[in-house]
């Protein structure tokens, strides 16, 4: 079975470290890959600053991280500065992509490269030797460099975009790299967490890949729904994914059904 990749997600934009706008792609983005059977490690949340950006990229390379995937920094503003960190991260020059460049003629119906504008040249700029997955949703190009055993994919902020990068380029690299996978359901329970702590042990004895967490702040006790919790199940040598999710919540039911309680899929 393929090895679980361990990931990080770097958000970029001071807008975001300032509590401006809500950083929404990273909570797309993890939901995304742990169905993909990734091991999310750390999000991080970084300004528009050079130095905070290589010093965040430089870490998970040191921490041997497999995949991380930043979003934001790649637009034509001078504050956008992920290529020029990346490029620094592997010690090569930024360099305008000529094939970039020529979809943007075709799809702007353009007469040649003269009628590209200043914004559009710095978007197709990338590291040196970087792969290059072109955007379907808008300008700025996915890019991907690798230092160490560590993969990096650039991707761009405005969401519609990176979820339809993601899609289009992230989610066949993790199919055909790291095939494992992951199940989810989520469950109501009407006990408190602190009594469901001990099964939330006991399942996660028998089925180690197992993850559970209840969510106090969606409900309880005092809501009809009772208290709402995920059980996430990755796939094993032994069984797959869904196999393990379902072995796992009958067992979570029976381990309720103990303390005349009652567990129940949302």
């Amino acid at each position: 079975m393929a090895r679980e990749p361990g990931v990080e997600i770097f958000s970029i934009g001071t807008e975001l470290v300032m509590g401006r706008i809500q950083d929404t792609n990273a909570f797309w983005m993890a939901q995304e890959l742990v169905d993909l059977g990734a091991l999310m490690r750390r999000i991080t949340v970084l300004p528009d600053d050079i130095d905070s950006i290589l010093e965040a990229l430089e870490g998970a390379v040191q921490r041997h991280t497999d995949v991380v995937l930043t979003s934001g920094g790649l637009g034509p503003t001078p504050d956008d500065l992920t290529v020029q960190a990346l490029s620094t991260l592997v010690g090569v020059q930024p360099v305008v992509h000529e094939p970039t460049l020529e979809a943007y003629i075709r799809r702007r119906n353009l007469r040649g490269r003269g009628e590209l504008t200043p914004a559009l040249l710095r978007m197709a700029t990338v590291p040196t030797g970087a792969q290059v997955y072109q955007n379907p949703a808008g300008w700025a190009p996915c890019v991907s460099v690798t230092k160490g055993a560590t993969t990096f994919f650039a991707l761009p902020g405005p969401p519609p975009e990176m979820q339809a990068v993601f899609t289009m380029h992230i989610v066949p690299f993790f199919a055909l790299t790291y095939p494992a996978r992951a199940a989810a359901l989520r469950v109501t329970v009407d006990m408190y967490e602190s009594e469901l702590a001990p099964f939330f042990a006991q399942v996660r004895e028998r089925y180690p890949s197992t993850y559970l967490k209840g969510y106090i702040a969606l409900g309880g006790l005092d809501s009809p729904l009772g208290l709402p919790l995920d059980i996430i199940a990755r796939s094993t040598a032994e069984a797959p994914a869904e196999t393990i999710l379902q072995q796992a919540v009958a067992y979570l039911s029976e381990l309720v059904a103990t303390k005349g309680r009652t567990l129940r899929n949302l």
